[in-house]
């Protein structure tokens, strides 16, 4: 998983209130236990028409937004059902930042664990970020310091201490169980001398 920091790009703004996983990925796309080519897909009933063409007026499809790295969106994001492939997609298109009023949990979480940091602020900061998005201005996002620089402004955040460390430090589900390799071993090796007959090599 790839460290995050910091970061500073122009955001696109989505004002569209309970976007859920389906909404994101649709099931279609699930087939895949990649991370990686979910990108193009992402909001694809939103992003294509019925014959898999562009929607020109869709966010993502426009220039500067196809290349944002932060997402504004509406309230209850990632709501419904708890695909993994939902941060999958919002990575692999390039968004590491998403800043709501709220989150699904399971999405929530999900995206810590995928290199993805969803920022929760009041409705009246997003309404201040979202005229940034509509000028084509670039925001800046420390984790270090959890706030965010806009114009001469800025606003703090909270980020839970475990998960900022998770994300500061690139650690997933995975390479946080490595990390206790050490332990690991001696705990196996213990019970291989306790119980010998509960170890099959």
């Amino acid at each position: 998983m790839q460290k995050f920091t910091s970061l500073k790009s122009i955001p696109a703004y989505l004002p569209i209130v309970n976007i859920d996983t389906d909404m994101i990925i649709p099931k279609q796309f699930l087939k895949t236990i990649k991370r990686t080519g979910l990108g193009k897909n992402l909001f694809y009933e939103m992003r294509y028409d019925e014959k898999g063409k562009k929607i020109d007026d869709f966010i993502l499809n426009q220039n500067p937004f196809n290349n944002s790295r932060i997402l504004i969106a509406g309230k209850n994001f990632g709501c419904g059902s708890s695909r993994e492939h939902a941060p999958w997609a919002l990575l692999d298109f390039g968004i590491t930042c998403v800043i709501s009023s709220s989150f699904a949990d399971i999405f929530f979480n999900n995206c810590f664990k995928n290199g993805i940091l969803p920022i929760i602020l009041d409705e009246d900061k997003i309404k201040e970020l979202s005229e940034y998005a509509n000028r084509k201005e670039e925001i800046s996002v420390d984790l270090n310091e959890e706030k965010i620089i806009y114009g001469n402004n800025e606003v703090r955040f909270e980020v839970d201490k475990f998960k900022k460390k998770c994300l500061l430090e690139g650690l997933d589900d995975i390479a946080l169980s490595l990390k206790k390799s050490d332990k690991i071993e001696k705990f196996e090796k213990n019970l291989k001398n306790q119980k010998p007959w509960i170890i099959n090599d």
